[in-house]
Parts: C-alpha cells; structure tokens; sequence
C-alpha cells in the first residue's frame, strides 16, 4: 500500500517535471540557441536587445552566404531554409520591440538607426542571392519572406524615426 502511493506520487512528479520542461522550451524562440536567448533575457533596455537581435540576424545571413558558397553534401536545402527562417524570426523580433518600445515612449532611437541602417545592408545581401540555381526553387518561399520582412523592418523603422518621443530638453538654469 505504502509501495503504491510512493510510486503514484513519483510518477506525478514526473509528469509535472516534463509538462515543466516542455513550457520551458517552448517559451524560447526555436531559432535562438540557449546562449542568445540568455543574452535577450539579460539585456537591460529595448536598446540593447534590438542590437542583440540584429547582430543575431546578421550571423544568419553570413552562414546563409557561405552555405550558399559552400553548399554541404547533405541538408543543404533543408539549411538554407533554416537560416532563411531565422533570420527573419530575428529581424520581426527587433521590429516588435521598435513598435513596442514607441508605444511605451521609450527612448530606442539608437535600434531604430540601427535598423534602418542594417536592414538596408541585409537587403542588398538577400537580392544577390541567386534564384536561378537548380536548388532554388526549394527555398525560394523563404526567400521571398526574407525580402518582405526585411523591406517591412526598414518601413518600420524610418516610420518609427518619425514617431518616436522626441528627446529631452534640459532647461538652463
């Protein structure tokens, strides 16, 4: 008797430690590893997390390049798709927190020129991608969500330019 509620109150816990788990991972975003999702976690101001995730997305794009340049044997397809996705999760990410933070007035000038300016350099990077490769047509889709995403974020942000809180004005004494 005592063998069996020991037993059900071990397989309850059990249960609750992998429902646990499971919320846990699923409140992470899949395409950041667990270090970046950390460095997001501890970034102090919508400044900074806006940078973190533009320098994420910027790391995506450089392993698009060189999958593109240095296609692998296997899954080539399948990782160019995956980067593709990434690199949009984190350009939409940084746009959210540009319209969040100008909805709380708060001060993200700084992420906003840093969106404006690297969204252009992640644009002219995504039209040299070729499209006309045998393989293309297996991740063009993405492709074209990659370019639409990063031509919404450079919207956003030269519109956010225009609508943030204008900076604070110290008096003289």
């Amino acid at each position: 008797m005592k063998l069996s509620h020991s037993l059900l109150f071990l397989s309850v816990i059990i249960v609750y430690a992998a429902l646990a788990a499971r919320s846990n991972a699923q409140t992470q975003k899949d395409y950041l590893s667990s270090l970046e999702a950390d460095k997001i976690r501890e970034a102090d101001t919508p400044n900074e997390r806006i940078t973190l995730f533009l320098s994420f997305a910027d790391d995506r794009i450089k392993k698009l390049q060189y999958e593109l340049e240095h296609p692998s044997d296997n899954r080539h397809v399948e990782m160019v798709n995956s980067l593709l996705n990434a690199y949009v999760g984190c350009v939409d990410d940084a746009a959210d927190l540009i319209q969040l933070g100008i909805e709380k007035q708060q001060n993200i000038r700084k992420g906003i020129d840093l969106m404006a300016s690297r969204t252009k350099d992640f644009l002219a990077i995504l039209q040299k991608i070729p499209t006309d490769a045998a393989d293309s047509e297996l991740y063009k889709d993405n492709l074209d969500d990659a370019l639409e995403g990063t031509r919404d974020a450079a919207k956003e942000a030269d519109a956010a330019k225009k609508n943030v809180a204008p900076p604070p004005v110290r008096r003289k004494k």
